[in-house]
């Protein structure tokens, strides 16, 4: 069987990191996961017990800064999990799960047992949002899949989330530095970190976000549940193949190697299969 591992890094993050932990040490075992917090002010939850855990001195001083360093230490760390005997390393975000789709796939460990991945591999990127008027605040009692029905499909994750040899990412795991990229069928990354709007207006009183630049971003990415709001969710199926061959074939001219969607703004809602998973 392949060795796998996934990491992380996080800081005042405890509520995706909940389920980032319950997730992956599901798929691939708590003991193959590794845990960097920024910063040696932060506390470390009981629900981490047995994951590999490290503080390290607060990164960077800004937002351009903080995740120039947050990707170094990742490449660095996967490199030598590599070293370590592992096949493959899963980098993500603790808001970003990557899924198998169940309709042909019983997990995600099996999917990666199975599927042979040449340098790096990519799910296609599903940005959740909130359907204001339909869907309530989010509850960590209920899998996020069960709350949440709409996404974008956002080429900003699709993501190299998932290497198999020691490669360097660019920030935020967007991309393999000399690399193309491979967009897996059957694979979806589903990023949760602006899929409710209390939480994103809880995340404005975040000081350390604050500081480093984060309001912008914050109240751009609220864009996400204004979008599934208003507009009509197309057929998943259909866009989602769609999306891989636009993805893959329309590159940004600023980076050949991420996927670009043409200005496409899709949404589309979320088949019931995948409601108990994440």
């Amino acid at each position: 069987m392949k060795k796998i591992a996934a990491i992380t890094m996080v800081r005042n993050d405890d509520f995706y990191l909940k389920k980032w932990v319950e997730y992956y040490g599901r798929e691939v075992g708590r003991e193959n996961l590794f845990i960097f917090f920024d910063g040696l002010d932060q506390e470390v939850a009981p629900f981490c017990n047995g994951c590999n855990v490290l503080k390290l001195e607060k990164l960077g001083k800004d937002l351009v800064s903080n995740d120039k360093a947050r990707v170094a230490v990742m490449s660095s760390k996967a490199r030598s999990l590599f070293d370590l005997g592992y096949d493959l390393v899963i980098g993500t975000d603790a808001d970003e799960y990557i899924v198998a789709d169940p309709a042909r796939w019983p997990s995600l460990s099996s999917f990666l047992e199975e599927t042979p991945v040449c340098g790096s591999m990519s799910p296609l990127g599903l940005d959740l949002g909130q359907k204001l008027g339909e869907e309530k605040d989010i509850s960590m009692d209920v899998p996020f899949l069960a709350q949440r029905h709409y996404a974008q499909i956002g080429t900003r994750y699709t993501k190299a989330s998932i290497i198999s040899s020691p490669l360097e990412w660019g920030s935020g795991f967007h991309r393999v530095k000399g690399r193309n990229f491979h967009i897996a069928k059957d694979l979806y990354l589903f990023h949760c970190g602006y899929f409710d709007m209390r939480r994103i207006e809880e995340r404005f009183k975040d000081p350390d976000r604050l500081a480093l630049g984060w309001e912008k971003h914050m109240k751009k990415r609220s864009r996400t549940i204004r979008l599934v709001t208003r507009k009509k969710a197309r057929n998943f199926e259909k866009w989602t193949k769609i999306a891989r061959v636009v993805e893959t074939m329309a590159r940004p001219p600023y980076a050949w190697n991420k996927p670009g969607m043409l200005g496409l703004k899709i949404v589309v809602r979320i088949p019931e299969r995948f409601s108990g998973i994440v």
